[in-house]
């Protein structure tokens, strides 16, 4: 057997604040203030823990805020998460309570590889746009075609 090196976890402690781009193999964890992009293997936001910037992980943890686009295979939300936009996972959870304000879209592992910054756009005609009034048999079809439903507001439970 290979020995495989143990990456101890970097913590970015409460009190302190960067302002730039973070890269890790390992784990990171963020008590302060992070303004910048995030690429790590995991990543943990603790409850005093703020991120402005995008972030790019297998994993991530959020108990405090993030405002910026996640990529992430695996994205959890604790009841004390405030998240300001876009998820692009392949699994969610959020636990009531959690903020949510942005676009989630599940992402396919080609998918995952292309930045959807460079990905093509999706183009729909007029006629498949969804109307403003939407009965609640309807809202169960449409989100399982994959078209976008308006003027729905939930909340998680």
């Amino acid at each position: 057997m290979a020995d495989k090196k143990v990456i101890p976890p970097s913590i970015i402690s409460r009190g302190l604040t960067i302002t730039g781009d973070l890269v890790s193999d390992g784990e990171i964890q963020v008590d302060g203030c992070v303004q910048g992009d995030i690429r790590c293997a995991s990543l943990v936001v603790g409850l005093s823990g703020e991120i402005m910037g995008e972030v790019r992980t297998a994993s991530i943890r959020l108990h405090g805020q993030l405002t910026g686009q996640v990529h992430a295979e695996s994205v959890f939300l604790a009841s004390t998460a405030r998240m300001i936009g876009d998820v692009y996972h392949q699994s969610l959870a959020i636990e009531p309570g959690a903020f949510l304000q942005g676009m989630c879209r599940r992402s396919d592992e080609e998918q995952a590889a292309v930045p959807p910054a460079i990905a093509a756009p999706v183009v729909r005609p007029a006629e498949e746009k969804a109307d403003e009034s939407v009965s609640s048999d309807e809202v169960s079809s449409l989100a399982m075609s994959g078209k976008p439903v308006r003027g729905l507001m939930g909340v998680a439970s």
